[in-house]
Order: C-alpha cells, then structure tokens, then sequence
C-alpha cells in the first residue's frame, strides 16, 4: 500500500491543509492503487485519472485551502449521479452515453469542500437489486472476491473497503447504503427524509431513496455527510444514556437469520449495555403486509425510472420487475402505506431511542452473472439476504450500518442502527462507540496482482 492510499480522508484532509502533501500526490497514490487492485475487485465503470490529477491541481491553487473539509480527498461516485463531464450509464445498456453538463448537487457540495472525483463506480441495472453486475462489470467483496460485494451502491463499497478511495458516494432506496457496507465492512448512514438532497432517478422511488456516504470511520462518515447536508455533526463530548431495542427476527415471515447475525447482535448489544445504555429485548411490531407494500414500492420504483428507455436493451430481471411494477404505480404515489407503517412503529420509538437489529440476514451471494438470470431467482437471492432494510426506507427514518463481529470466513459481519427522525446525530454516536469498543479493521487485504 502506497503512503497516502489506505490513509482516512481525516488524515489526507488535514495533511493536505497543513501543506504536508499536495493533492496531486495523494490522487495519483490512489490512481496506482486502482490501477493495481481494480482489475480483480471491480468497483469502477470509469475512471477519471487525467481528470483527476487536474481536478487536484485545480484544488491545490485555491485561496482558502485550509477552509475546505475534504481538501485534497479522492472520492468515488456511484454511477446513478451526475458529475459535470461525465455520462452515468446506471448500469444498463439502455441509457445514453451522454456526458452530464453540471454536477448532481450532492457532488458539486463535496466538489467545493475539496473532494476530488477520481471515478464512477459500478451498479447494478437502474440501481435495482441487492448485487452489483452488468454489462459494465461486476462489482466483488474485496474481503471475498468470490462473493459479491452487494448492491446497489456496490461499486462504491469495494472501492472504499479495497483502499482504492477513502470515501465514497452512494444512495439507498431499499438499502442500497447499508447492505454493501455491511458486506464489505463499512460503515455509512442513510439519513431520514431531507436531510441530504436526493434527486435520484425519476422521482426518487416515490422520496424513498437518499444519498449517503461509505467510510471506513465514523469519523470520516460524519465529515462527509456534514458536507453533503450542509450541517453539522460534530462530535459530542458527553455521552447520553439512550434506551435501545436489540431486535433479531426478520421483519419478513418466513426469512431466517443465520447465526453469526444475531450473534453480532447480542454482542454488540452486550458492549452498548456495558458502556451505559439501557438495552432490552424488543421486537418491533412490523406488520404481515410489509413484504407485499416492499414489493409494490420496490418494483414502482423501477417501473417510473424505466420509462423512456428501450425495453429490448434492458436485462430480463430489470424488464420483469418494472413490468410487476407498473400495476402499482398509483397505489404507491398515495403514500397511504407508508403512512400506515410509520403510524404503527411510531409508538415502539417513542418507548426506545434507537433499535439495533442485524445489518443482514447472511452473507452476500456468490459473485456472478446475476443480471443474466430470473428475475424470481433475483427476488429470492436479495430477500433472503437482506429483509432488515426495506422498512426504513419505507417510513424515511434514518438507519446506519456498522461493522460488528466477523463471519465464519473472515468476512466482516454487521449490525443496523435505526432511529427516528432527526436522529442521525445519535446514530453516529452510538456507532462510534462500537468502533471506540470493538474496533474493525478498516481495509481489505485485496491479494496485489504486481
């Protein structure tokens, strides 16, 4: 590993502001490490290295550098967002390779906080499933490369869990945040409604979907999405006692947790109990109609963002999923489930701060050609995967997930941190806690091809 690539964007921030390196240094460290490691981890549809290395220099000569939060910082973009120069393919065929004439708000706020923009990283069709693969690449677990690193920001998580960037930038509409983070050992917060700007897709999935950060730190997590909510999220320095659900059945029936997930929810449970908090068993009262109001929200979304483009250079599971979701359409637009949902959790959050559940239900698939398979085998493959994210995105509160504990190959493990509204502050402290107490290992030891 070179001597700035691996390094936090805490670290390379303030090195570049205290002059202590220039950010065409730490840009092309990090180019060489893509350079070396992509070819087997595949995060990338494209990489921007003589863009970048201007982009750098262009941060170099503004006046101010010891102003900007993210000076000198390599990021990566996940390719459903618009960065000025830049086609984003979403993943599919079927979108034009049109280079984007201004920046997505969300890239243009790091942009000015000296982020520097050193590529566009994998996703699946229309950022649809629970895996990372098309006609673009595929996306693997830089800790598992058999595996897949999950979706749909999965480009995004292997590019920060291999070291090739510190932070990267991704969205989640049914958790697309939270499950390649919590397969690839990251940490990252999907904030609750507004709080970061979306604009994602045609609609953003009916205001599901948000737009969040992958870091390998709370620290370097709450840095960038202070920048991307334009607010902040210092540190507080008195901790608070919060009353927390530690909760392990899968809000889906039928849907079985394997063991090392509830394992790491009992533990992670036992250290937040230790360091203060008030922590019980409670299961939250999820309805039995929330795997059908899932669907109907997962696969409308699908079907709006379709619109336009030619159905014949669409994957078959994509095809499938929008036409399933078309029916739905103006159920959806109603709100009136979504409503419902929130009106019958909001009680359980009034008793408790914050509820910690398993990120996933097991370990993410074996990397492959997903895209060229059944749209059922698809729908099984992710629901079995992954039942705790839906319903946050649902309701629109914010949820996090936190490295936690290992899987039996080595493989990190992962818990969720859901809270309500506005709390996005509270989550963050929690899960420093579990790093202060149970510390993960921040990067991949990705085999070097040289």
């Amino acid at each position: 590993m070179s001597s700035w690539a691996g390094r936090t964007a805490v670290e390379i921030a303030a090195a570049v502001r205290e002059k202590r390196v220039t950010p065409r240094e730490v840009v092309a460290d990090h180019l060489a490490r893509i350079d070396r490691l992509d070819g087997r981890v595949g995060a990338f549809r494209k990489v921007r290295a003589e863009a970048a290395l201007a982009e750098a220099d262009e941060v170099a000569s503004r006046g101010g550098l010891d102003e900007l939060p993210l000076a000198g910082v390599p990021l990566a973009v996940k390719d459903n967002l618009s960065v000025r120069g830049e086609s984003h393919r979403d993943g599919s065929a079927a979108t034009p390779d049109t280079p984007a004439t201004e920046d997505h708000v969300t890239v243009a706020r790091l942009r000015a906080a000296g982020a520097v923009v050193v590529g566009l990283t994998n996703v699946p069709e229309l950022c649809v499933f629970g895996t990372t693969e098309g006609p673009f690449g595929t996306a693997r677990n830089p800790w598992d490369l058999s595996r897949t690193a999950g979706g749909s920001s999965g480009g995004s998580a292997a590019a920060v869990a291999a070291g090739l960037v510190p932070l990267a930038l991704g969205n989640d509409g049914m958790g697309s945040l939270r499950i390649p983070a919590a397969n690839c050992g990251l940490v990252t917060l999907k904030p609750g409604h507004g709080v970061v700007p979306a604009g994602i897709g045609n609609g953003d999935w009916f205001g599901m979907s948000e737009n969040g950060p992958l870091a390998t730190t709370v620290g370097d997590l709450r840095l960038m999405l202070a920048v991307l909510a334009d607010a902040g999220f210092e540190r507080r320095e008195e901790r608070t006692p919060r009353r927390i659900a530690a909760a392990v059945r899968s809000p889906l029936p039928g849907v079985s947790v394997s063991r090392p997930y509830t394992t790491a929810v009992r533990e992670a449970a036992g250290v937040l109990a230790r360091a203060g908090h008030q922590v019980r068993r409670a299961e939250p009262p999820y309805p039995l109609s929330l795997g059908v109001t899932s669907l109907q929200h997962w696969t409308a979304g699908t079907a709006v963002d379709a619109e336009g483009l030619d159905r014949g250079r669409l994957a078959r599971r994509t095809r499938v999923h929008a036409t399933v979701g078309r029916r739905f359409v103006g159920t959806v637009r109603t709100g009136d489930a979504r409503e419902r949902l929130r009106a019958r959790l909001t009680p359980f959050f009034t008793a408790y701060d914050v509820l910690l559940t398993p990120a996933l239900a097991r370990r993410s698939p074996q990397a492959g050609p997903w895209h060229e398979r059944g749209w059922l085998r698809n729908l099984l493959a992710n629901t079995a995967c992954s039942p705790f994210t839906p319903p946050w995105n649902l309701t629109g509160w914010p949820a996090m997930s936190v490295p936690f504990g290992t899987l039996p190959s080595g493989a990190p493990c992962a818990v969720q941190l859901v809270g309500r509204p506005g709390t996005e502050g509270v989550l963050l402290e929690l899960a420093q806690e579990l790093e202060e107490l149970s510390p993960w290992q921040r990067t991949a030891p990705v085999p070097d091809r040289s």
